[in-house]
């Protein structure tokens, strides 16, 4: 009988390709445990499952179920997104720098044998370059696609957390897109805090990386999530002719306060965002009903969302903090999850199709919501086990909420949505310049 062998389709690719994983050889109706071993910045993450040989002695992941382990059901991921770190509480996913691969050891024993294979996971894929940006006052990292293009642009904006978002960017630029992942506190030269961020600050990106890649089609995008998402709906609004589509991940209907993010002096109720020196009219301000006590006095792991939901139920601070989606001159996506911890993303995502559908938006509107999973939607194919945190500026812990299986149908379908949503976005751009062109 020939040696037990663990085969991997597609090696070496890009992180959102999904792999199929097989074992042969083994005994007919043999119990074949396989483990996934990943080191992600130098910690390591690990899943394991047990599954029974089919008649012909092999084992499809794509096809077969497990019979237990680090998750349930036929998934030909599933080793990957399971994966929790061994002996750490760490949720740091990727390697630095991002364009260090990720490479997955997978190991199947059976009763009386053993095979090996690993594959590898890109973020970076062929020809993308990096640029650090430390310029105009602009910090950042710009990826940009193999080729010399022109390629469509996206500019990326993080969450709550702070800091730089290469993975998306990276991947983004693997994609054909300029990719500038622009940060605007927690990074060098920035401040700690998002309290009283200035809105032209990220209209002086934009205008920068127009000018910089010189996009096909004059294309831009904005492409955020968490507050992130709030503030690529809030800067669509508020220079529409500078942005082409927006892509808001998990956002909100609403300008908010400070909250986690806060700088301490000004408290969470302060300010987030500034326009022409002026503190934007947020959610928290002079609201009857909000209230900090569900998520301060509330069960653990705590839900910020059960905060925000005591917010929403005065109309008149619901009409003073509203962004005005319907000022944003392109295609609008939005991802949301219906058990989002953090904020009811789901509710919020629905605020702003309705108001566009309301008014008739004469662009591509997409929303997709997906059921039971949290606020970390990312893409494929990265654990989803890390649920419960400590907010990297205020370490406060709570729950993004979701769960694991869940999480991970999200962080797939979204990405796949996000990528046709774009296709489709960047061609109207390039017909109506045609048709511009045309008639000129």
């Amino acid at each position: 009988m020939p040696a037990l062998q663990v085969t991997v389709d597609e090696a070496d690719g890009l992180i959102d390709l999904p792999r199929r994983i097989a074992v042969r050889h083994a005994a007919p109706g043999e119990a074949v445990e396989i483990t996934a071993e990943t080191l992600r910045s130098g910690v390591l993450w690990r899943a394991s499952a047990v599954f029974l040989a089919d008649t012909d002695g092999t084992v499809d992941l794509s096809r077969d179920a497990p019979q237990s382990g680090s998750y349930a059901g036929a998934d030909g991921m599933g080793l990957i997104w399971s994966q929790s770190p061994a002996d750490s509480s760490s949720r740091e996913l990727f390697n630095q720098p991002v364009a260090e691969p990720l490479v997955t050891q997978l190991m199947a024993r059976t009763a009386g044998a053993q095979a090996q294979a690993a594959f590898t996971q890109q973020l970076a894929g062929p020809g993308v370059t990096r640029r650090e940006v430390r310029e105009e006052g602009l910090v950042g990292t710009l990826y940009l696609p193999a080729g010399l293009g022109p390629h469509p642009a996206v500019l990326i904006l993080n969450g709550s957390g702070g800091g730089i978002n290469e993975p998306r960017a990276a991947l983004y630029a693997s994609h054909g897109y300029a990719a500038l992942a622009l940060a605007y506190f927690k990074a060098p030269g920035l401040s700690d805090y998002i309290s009283n961020t200035p809105l032209e600050y990220f209209q002086r990106g934009l205008q920068w990386l127009r000018r910089t890649v010189r996009p096909a089609h004059d294309f831009v995008a904005l492409s955020g999530q968490s507050r992130g998402g709030e503030l690529v709906l809030l800067l669509g609004a508020t220079f529409p002719q500078e942005v082409s589509a927006v892509v808001g991940y998990v956002p909100s209907a609403f300008v908010h306060s400070g909250q986690n993010a806060c700088d301490p002096k000004i408290g969470r109720e302060g300010p987030t965002w500034l326009l022409g020196g002026k503190p934007l009219t947020h959610l928290w301000e002079n609201n009857r009903s909000a209230s900090w006590a569900p998520y301060d006095d509330g069960p653990e792991p705590r839900r910020h969302d059960l905060a925000m939901r005591t917010a929403l139920q005065d109309p008149e601070a619901l009409a003073r903090a509203r962004i005005h989606v319907e000022d944003i001159a392109g295609p609008v996506m939005l991802l949301s999850g219906t058990d989002d911890g953090s904020w009811p993303s789901s509710i919020y995502a629905g605020i702003v199709r309705d108001k566009l559908a309301e008014v008739q938006h004469p662009h591509d509107v997409q929303w997709l919501d997906f059921e039971r999973a949290g606020h970390a939607i990312l893409f494929p194919y990265v654990p989803t086990t890390q649920l419960v945190y400590a907010h990297p500026v205020s370490g406060k812990v709570s729950t993004g909420g979701g769960n694991p299986a869940d999480n991970a149908h999200a962080d797939a379908a979204s990405w796949q949505g996000v990528l046709r949503f774009l296709e489709r976005a960047v061609q109207a751009r390039a017909n109506v310049a045609q048709a511009s062109a045309t008639h000129s």
